[in-house]
């Protein structure tokens, strides 16, 4: 199971994951969007959010963000009757607010995509293992990113919010290694390895594979064989190790 088989939930994540995701962006409508898009996705499925897409692109005038900053109470009523529309009056007023937030960043820094992009030095980031399938929920990057923006009064956007907006603009790369979009990216725009960075909730979303670590079972160091089950990594078995013990993830190392 790669991390990247998230796109098979139908086709319109499919051209999402392959036209999309992942690729460094520098276009501030695009950023607003896609940002407002992971607000409306909190506490929902992102499959529901994207069939969503087009109804979002309609009442809420194309992402605009100009626009939508001078929303108001009739504007947001107006948004929430629209049918097929996720009928949430905090994330309508939270979409509103923060397009006031981020024409103050472009009026600060020239362009949203500046403010961002100067986050990660300018480049695409590759993580230290997460190629191979171990990627968190969020990382010290999402976190200072997060905290910066809700002090510049951003809502809806804590540390696994902003980490899964940084995936989808570009700024972290976390397609899989035999994904070919992975190739791609790094092919086509300039990239800096980085290691693993106050990772939280970090989950195996590859293949069963062979790793030194401190196992649960004997706490011994063991040669063994690493497996997700139920969403948990099980130690397989291995030299002086009994089988089906957790393993402790926090000390892994391939």
């Amino acid at each position: 199971m790669g991390y990247c088989n998230w796109d098979g939930a139908s086709e319109v994540t499919r051209r999402y994951h392959d036209q999309e995701w992942g690729i460094p962006l520098h276009d501030d409508r695009k950023q607003f969007e896609f940002l407002m898009m992971e607000v409306m996705q909190c506490g929902l499925n992102w499959n529901l959010v994207m069939q969503k897409r087009d109804i979002f692109r309609r009442c809420l005038h194309g992402f605009d963000y100009d626009v939508i900053a001078d929303y108001g109470e009739a504007d947001i009523q107006r948004v929430l009757e629209t049918e097929g529309m996720i009928r949430s009056p905090r994330k309508l007023h939270a979409i509103v607010s923060n397009a006031r937030r981020f024409q103050a960043i472009r009026a600060e820094f020239g362009s949203f995509c500046t403010y961002l992009w100067d986050f990660a030095g300018g480049k695409t980031i590759l993580y230290d293992r997460h190629e191979d399938g171990w990627i968190p929920v969020s990382n010290g990057l999402s976190r200072r990113l997060s905290d910066d923006l809700r002090k510049r009064g951003f809502k809806y956007l804590g540390p696994i919010t902003v980490y899964s907006h940084l995936q989808a603009c570009g700024i972290i790369n976390d397609h899989g290694k035999t994904c070919p979009r992975r190739q791609a990216i790094n092919a086509a725009f300039p990239t800096v390895m980085r290691p693993a960075d106050e990772e939280v909730g970090v989950q195996y979303f590859g293949d069963d594979e062979e790793y030194t670590v401190i196992c649960n079972g004997c706490e011994n160091e063991c040669h063994v064989i690493v497996a997700m089950r139920n969403g948990s990594p099980v130690c397989l078995g291995g030299n002086n190790c009994p089988t089906g013990e957790s393993v402790a993830l926090s000390r892994c190392s391939p």
